[in-house]
């Protein structure tokens, strides 16, 4: 059409020449036969010669000449490009698709359907060559275009696996869940519930997908398979087999189909970590340089076990004869760790330390195994129970084979004579093979610098409103998060259950349900099969207690639990529903003082005479009417009787 344009340029001076030519000649026509026409239009100035008919005549041919020429030339350019216009879409067509084995690319604009020859002429001709060009996407070879628009996925493969196949990282997810937890996989199937065609991305430092840490400590280690270090399948206490993973794989959609799912999904992202947040942008930086958007994002990042300085200190001997217990991967080095060496010294007196100790004490003679455990409290879980049920649990825990050396501080480790010393700070020296430090968790707030968050300077973990909120768009679960408790307060909690509870809370309100957290988490412990407790609210034995205890039966134990309620995560049997109306029984309760055996029972915790805590020991499947008496708030002039609600006098 360019062409066809220059050409009409050049010949219309001469057209407009030969028409002025003709109306003179035809006027001049009219004067000598003495008629004059109708209408005959104004002369107008013309360079042509002027001159008879002989000269008109030429000057016609002049321009039917020109004008035939330009429609020949026009036709035939026309038809050409259309041709060439075909031959390039095949040849693209054609092509083999590398564009997914290299990026995901941004989305060309549509190439039109060439029409029919037929159709084309009838309507409006075919677009220029250069127009042509312009809707042709670049060459798949080629670096993707760029744009203002986000940036097109990369490809990676994750750190440390070479034999792994690419890893196609999306550039946006709606939903972005930072850490691969228990927290993160409750919100992801909360939001999921929700909102059926969610889009969900879980970024996780961790090799492996979501799954439940309890059996790390507990059950795991009473396998008698093996190889379950591998399959990671364990039997709970009533002998029912299961994995320790949330869901298989095929439960989770690839990274690359997050974008394209059509009813959405949840994806993964294994050995990745997040190591900056523009909470203003609204995206993440992966430590690769990867960035990805998000529209709500969730921090589930946990906490990391800590450890003591003296052994910080002490050298890189000492350090690889440590563990720190967290991980799967924590789990396997332990277990062989305690087949291969003659004494482990576990060095902590709480709800891990304890488990462990029981868990390895029962190794302890099939294995000659010296199992040491140290704490600086009188008792196990000192901090936790009140002082004689925590003597009573120590007992419980030397009949497990375990040597305890309470009241013990630390004062120097060294590696010496293929020994590691522990020398304590009143002159006792312990020797051992390995150590295990299950001194406390220190929650992850690596984020909270890049992000502008708040750290809450008691008691550690992300500041967060009653909703989990950290900013309009960033909500925060588990270890991690520092929450308001609209019944107790500002609390930060470290157990599987919360996480479940405020994984599931942040969930809803990421998809705008806006609840706050008045659902209390509870947590459990077990010293074996036969020996354990749930928790719920503020359990410290620093606060008042009042314990009301009855005989045990051979139902009370956890093992007799997890039969009734058929499963070994005590928590997942859970509801959110509360207990309305307790019967109390009418059992009276025995008086006297406590005597040596606790059986099982019922202690409360008090905070200005308001129950604000409860221990169910050896009590289960009651902890809706202990979630009741806390959210009541209530003083009660006489616990005996509301320890009746718990029917623990009933055979």
């Amino acid at each position: 059409m360019l062409k066809c344009r220059t050409v009409w340029k050049k010949l219309a001076p001469l057209a407009r020449a030969s028409s002025t030519l003709c109306r003179q000649n035809v006027r001049r026509t009219a004067l000598n036969n003495g008629r004059t026409p109708a209408y005959v239009p104004a002369a107008h100035m013309s360079s042509g010669a002027a001159g008879g008919g002989r000269a008109n005549q030429i000057y016609v041919l002049l321009v039917g000449a020109a004008c035939v020429g330009g429609g020949v030339y026009t036709y035939r350019t026309v038809k050409g490009d259309g041709q060439r216009y075909q031959e390039r879409i095949e040849e693209i067509s054609s092509r083999p698709n590398k564009t997914q084995a290299s990026y995901i690319q941004t989305e060309p604009p549509a190439v039109p359907e060439p029409e029919p020859e037929a159709a084309r002429s009838s309507e409006e001709p075919s677009p220029p060559a250069a127009d042509v060009e312009a809707l042709i996407p670049p060459e798949t070879s080629e670096a993707p275009p760029e744009t203002s628009e986000a940036p097109p996925e990369t490809t990676e493969a994750p750190p440390g696996d070479s034999a792994a196949a690419s890893l196609k990282v999306p550039s946006h997810a709606p939903y972005l869940l930072i850490g691969g937890g228990t927290a993160s996989f409750a919100a992801a199937r909360s939001i999921r519930a929700r909102d059926p065609g969610a889009k969900v991305l879980i970024v996780t430092e961790e090799p492996d997908a979501p799954y439940m840490r309890p059996p790390l400590s507990k059950e795991l280690w009473f396998s008698d398979d093996p190889s379950v270090t591998e399959t990671l399948r364990f039997k709970q206490w009533n002998g029912k087999e299961r994995s320790i993973f949330f869901q298989p794989p095929s439960f989770y959609i690839t990274a690359e189909e997050l974008s394209s799912a059509e009813n959405g999904g949840v994806a993964i992202l294994t050995n990745r970590k997040v190591v900056h947040m523009d909470v203003r942008g609204n995206k993440i930086k992966l430590d690769d340089d990867t960035e990805i958007s998000y529209d709500k994002c969730l921090i589930a990042t946990g906490g990391v076990p800590r450890n003591l300085q003296v052994i910080e200190r002490a050298g890189e001997e000492v350090m690889q004869k440590t563990t720190l217990f967290r991980k799967i991967e924590d789990f396997k080095e332990l277990d062989k760790v305690s087949r291969n060496v003659k004494s482990i010294a576990i060095i902590g007196g709480g709800f891990l330390g304890s488990e462990l100790a029981c868990a390895l004490g029962r190794r302890s003679s099939e294995f000659d195994l010296e199992v040491i455990q140290m704490y600086p409290e009188k008792g196990n879980m000192g901090k936790v129970l009140p002082e004689y049920l925590s003597n009573w649990t120590t007992e419980k825990v030397k009949s497990e084979g375990v040597k305890i050396i309470s009241e013990a501080l630390v004062k120097s480790v060294v590696f010496k004579d293929d020994k590691l010393e522990i020398q304590l700070k009143d002159g006792r020296l312990v020797k051992t093979d390995h150590i295990v430090a299950a001194v406390g968790l220190e929650p992850n707030v690596d984020l909270a610098k890049s992000a502008g968050l708040e750290v809450d300077s008691d008691f550690g973990g992300f500041r967060v409103n009653a909703e989990l909120q950290a900013r309009s768009n960033i909500w925060v679960a588990g270890d991690a998060a520092c929450f308001y408790d609209i019944r107790l307060g500002r609390r930060r909690v470290e157990h599987h259950d919360h996480a479940v509870v405020s994984g599931r809370l942040a969930g809803e309100n990421m998809t705008g349900a806006n609840k706050p957290y008045w659902h209390q988490s509870m947590f459990w412990s077990d010293l074996g099969p036969d020996v354990g407790y749930e928790a719920i609210g503020i359990v410290d034995s620093s606060l008042p207690t009042v314990g009301v205890f009855a005989k045990a039966t051979a139902k009370d134990t956890p093992r007799a639990a997890t039969e009734l309620s058929g499963t070994g995560i005590r928590s997942e049997s859970e509801t959110e529903d509360t207990a309305t109306s307790p019967v109390a029984s009418p059992t009276p309760t025995p008086s006297g003082s406590h005597k040596d055996e606790y059986g099982k029972g019922v202690i409360f915790y008090l905070r200005d005479k308001v129950v604000v805590g409860i221990i169910l020991w050896n009590v289960f499947n009651r902890m809706p009417i202990a979630r009741k008496i806390i959210k009541d708030g209530e003083e009660h002039s006489d616990l005996n009787e509301v320890a009746k609600l718990f029917n623990i006098h009933d055979d």
